[in-house]
């Protein structure tokens, strides 16, 4: 007598290669006319309404104590100068902190020590980008030698790719209406849509001099950046 489990092994063992992988796998959407993929893509553009820079306090003494309490209280300045622009403390982020030993070198001897590097970073954001030079003008009068930045970009870009989404859904459809007069059919029901979106990323500009911010006030012109949406629409031809 062959028990039910066997029995059971037995009958998945016989079907086919094809029927075992269907009973695991989705069905398949049956079509009864021509299947016609669409790629659309929507895109729109906004000025920038957010910055973010780096600004950093780099120190060198003969020891590292001496470095890094240089460092400290020129970085509180320059902290001390943000908040008085109106940045916010959320807005404030340490990047980064580091103490490297300085050496000198000669040809055929040791290296010399002597003295360390201290460096502390902030990346600051904010929104007012019309004050973006006169921010980093003031972080340079505070001590701020080391500035990279502003890195222009859009702080709720939902809105405006939702309007990328339309126009691809439009730039979509009227497509596949063409290609459905050109064969003699119309447009039915829409059989799948996946969308992928490449937003421009934060535009950095050039690290900036810090003589140049001394002499005269930075000036930022935020242009436009691009966001857009793409579609992948299959649709059925009736």
């Amino acid at each position: 007598m062959i028990k039910p489990m066997m029995l059971a092994s037995a009958l998945a063992l016989s079907l086919p290669a094809g029927a075992a992988l269907a009973q695991g796998s989705m069905p398949v959407q049956a079509i009864s006319g021509t299947r016609l993929d669409i790629v659309a893509t929507g895109e729109v553009t906004r000025v920038p309404d957010v910055a973010r820079i780096n600004a950093g306090v780099v120190t060198q003494a003969g020891s590292a104590t001496a470095a890094i309490a240089q460092n400290a209280q020129r970085m509180e300045r320059v902290i001390a100068a943000l908040k008085r622009a109106g940045i916010a403390q959320r807005d404030i982020q340490t990047s980064s902190i580091n103490l490297n030993p300085e050496y000198r070198y000669a040809e055929n001897q040791p290296p010399v020590l002597t003295g360390y590097r201290a460096s502390n970073e902030v990346t600051v954001r904010f929104r007012d980008i019309a004050e973006t030079g006169a921010i980093l003008d003031a972080l340079v009068a505070e001590g701020a030698n080391q500035i990279n930045g502003p890195m222009l970009g859009i702080d709720k870009p939902e809105e405006a790719l939702d309007e990328a989404r339309q126009q691809a859904l439009t730039k979509a459809r009227a497509r596949a209406e063409l290609y459905a007069r050109a064969i003699g059919k119309r447009v039915g029901r829409i059989l799948s849509i996946s969308e992928s979106g490449a937003m421009a990323p934060p535009y950095p500009m050039p690290m900036m001099r810090m003589e140049a911010a001394q002499d005269a006030s930075t000036k930022i012109v935020p242009g436009e950046q691009s966001l857009s949406i793409t579609l992948s629409i299959s649709y059925e031809l009736e």
